[in-house]
């Protein structure tokens, strides 16, 4: 299945992604973060020069939906003034790393994420979807984010360097783990794995130096919504949150600032306690099927995609046990790994494939929308 185009970056702030309801305008916090002023300011300006939609990305971004080619450039000042998009481009398309959204300060994660933004300079060029995990805490919680570059938690209780792909990471000392990071990185250039894309798709044999002989840590589970040691945890189906819903959220919570989390999990710091539920459309219960389930914008937002999905995948949610996955098209932008149950939308219709990725093999193809919701019992 090759009907779409993989366009091999991912929009940002300077360089925006035209979808079917405008520009697409990604917003990297520093470790993840907002302060309470930042957030209500970000949420007013997605209403005045977007949509109001705002997506939470898997890599713990946020992104502005419906911006105007008219409106950007104003758009894009006043993120940079918020201090939410650095003032270079060149700088902005490097602060790819995503952080364990529970650090503390002056825990690992936190020195080890400040170092590594500060070093980004010495970082060669890299394709744009190329990013860093720095999962430093008591065990691993990135272990299924997207990163091409890891230092997380070994098994014996020390910290590890791995590359994507490879099962086991070299040791590495805290005050070691960014210059041996760029290192890495400057290898991974230099033997050619600018043309594979992806670490996890670079065949060529590590460095003696960092061939590792160290698993990771058992992974400790994610953060899922309710109350939280740090505050409350507000879930949003299919990552999309309304801007006004947000500020709703924050305002209410008296939330001091905002995590964002890679897991469609918005991490409300020094919040109070909330009712359950929430309210203004946030999931606070982390049984509910919608946090099992996948699906991109589909039609009519992403010109790629020929199906609408997320109203499918909310009406099929609660009958399909383990992870549903609904893709507009075979490029499978809302999740890339495996679901036991994935539906990519194929000329208007959908292919049903059984634990296997969006374009993957499909066990039955061309279903219409009443075939579909009759093999789950979804009339």
């Amino acid at each position: 299945m090759s009907d779409f185009a993989v366009r091999g970056w991912c929009p940002s702030a300077w360089r925006p992604m035209m979808a079917g309801d405008g520009l697409i305008v990604r917003v990297r916090p520093r470790l993840g973060r907002l302060s309470r002023a930042q957030a209500l300011a970000l949420c007013a300006l997605a209403r005045e020069y977007g949509s109001g939609a705002i997506d939470l990305s898997r890599r713990a971004n946020l992104q502005i939906r419906g911006v105007t080619e008219a409106g950007w450039a104003a758009l894009l000042e006043q993120l940079v003034a918020l201090e939410l998009v650095d003032a270079r481009p060149d700088t902005e398309n490097r602060r790819n790393i995503l952080v364990a959204p529970d650090w503390t300060a002056g825990d690992d994660t936190f020195r080890i994420a400040g170092a590594l933004a500060s070093a980004q300079v010495r970082l060669p060029e890299l394709p744009g979807k190329m990013g860093f995990a720095v999962d430093a805490g008591a065990a691993p919680i990135l272990g299924g984010s997207p990163a091409d570059f890891r230092i997380e938690r070994g098994e014996g209780g020390g910290l590890i360097l791995r590359a994507d792909g490879r099962a086991q990471g070299i040791p590495v000392a805290v005050d070691e783990a960014v210059g041996a990071l760029v290192e890495l990185a400057e290898w991974f250039a230099a033997s050619g794995g600018i043309a594979s894309g992806r670490m996890a798709s670079h065949r060529a044999e590590l460095p003696g130096w960092a061939r590792g002989w160290v698993s990771p840590a058992s992974p400790r589970p994610v953060i899922g919504p309710g109350a939280h040691a740090m505050g409350h945890a507000c879930g949003a189906a299919f990552g999309s949150v309304e801007a006004a819903a947000l500020t709703s959220l924050v305002t209410r919570s008296g939330a001091a600032a905002l995590r964002i989390t890679p897991w469609r999990v918005l991490l409300l710091e020094g919040a109070n306690p909330l009712p359950d539920p929430v309210g203004d459309g946030f999931v606070s219960d982390p049984a509910d099927p919608a946090m099992r389930v996948d699906a991109c914008p589909g039609a009519p937002l992403c010109p790629q995609a020929t199906v609408a999905t997320r109203p499918l995948a909310l009406r099929l949610a609660a009958h399909v046990p383990g992870r549903l996955h609904v893709s507009g098209c075979a490029k499978g932008c809302a999740r890339s790994a495996p679901a036991s149950v994935t539906l990519t939308g194929r000329n208007g219709r959908f292919d049903l494939s059984i634990d296997a990725a969006a374009g993957d093999p499909p066990c039955r193809s061309g279903l219409d929308l009443p075939q579909l919701l009759a093999h789950f019992g979804a009339e």
